[in-house]
């Protein structure tokens, strides 16, 4: 309970400290709501010529967009996050206070991370969705239960993204720089999470193949879940899908987080 508290108290703080950037805040939901407008754009002119692309009508695909919007601040998959930050204090050898914490420190990280999401999703997901809905006809459930699952899939989304990062992260243990790999992290996320394309857009072996990686847990299967794509043994099955890839890239972080803290090389400290 005390470690649940804890927790809890680190996530809290994690939220009021994004919510203190209201200009930032401001102009990412600026951003997020005009690229939507554009992707929308280049989208309606896709599925024109290809009313089924993807198994997608056109009200869905647009759909996919904006939950796309709605989502990138708070899975973080064009970097950002905590994995900077983090990389810092291994680098200048701050690390060693978060290691004396009474947390674990991928739990410490892990709550600090979803308080900054849960803010984003609010902050920076709502009005761009909204605007979204306002404008085109998008193929949003009216079905709770259907919400509900949603928002099951996105934690999931939320714990593989952070648990993919946290390995990226853990990357400064070794490296002098973690800017290429941050780079090649967030490449592979908005690639192979659907950010650009919908991941039923691939054609043949690539595509069955990028629909089983991790990064389709992050925005491929929630967009599928609240598209109603999912539904009875289905939804059960995608959630399954996301929960195994947090359950074993978080089981990797920390074994990866127990070989470095016994090699504790601090660059620059």
């Amino acid at each position: 309970m005390r470690v649940a508290r804890l927790c809890l108290a680190v996530a809290g703080g994690g939220f009021r400290r994004h919510a203190t950037y209201r200009v930032a805040t401001a102009a990412g939901v600026f951003t997020n709501t005009v690229f939507g407008f554009i992707l929308s754009a280049t989208f309606i002119a896709l599925w024109n010529e290809r009313p089924a692309l993807g198994g997608y009508d056109q009200a869905q695909a647009l759909t996919f967009v904006w939950t796309g919007q709605a989502l990138l601040a708070a899975l973080a998959l064009m970097g950002g996050g905590f994995q900077e930050e983090l990389q810092e204090r291994i680098r200048s050898g701050d690390v060693v206070v978060d290691l004396y914490r009474p947390v674990d420190l991928q739990l410490w990280w892990l709550a600090t991370d979803l308080g900054r999401a849960a803010f984003q999703v609010l902050g920076r997901g709502v009005v761009p969705m909204t605007c979204g809905a306002l404008v085109f006809p998008l193929a949003l459930p009216a079905d709770p239960l259907v919400w509900a699952a949603f928002g099951l899939s996105v934690l999931l989304g939320l714990l593989v993204g952070f648990a993919v990062r946290y390995l990226v992260a853990l990357a400064a243990f070794w490296l002098l720089d973690g800017s290429g790999v941050n780079l090649i992290s967030a490449l592979l996320c908005v690639f192979l999470s659907g950010q650009l394309l919908p991941l039923t857009v691939f054609p043949g072996g690539f595509g069955e193949v990028v629909r089983v990686l991790p990064w389709a847990a992050m925005l491929q299967v929630p967009a599928d879940v609240l598209l109603g794509e999912h539904r009875g043994v289905s939804l059960v099955a995608a959630l399954a899908f996301q929960g195994c890839w947090a359950a074993v890239l978080l089981a990797l972080g920390r074994v990866v987080q127990s070989a470095a803290t016994r090699r504790v090389v601090v660059q620059g400290g």
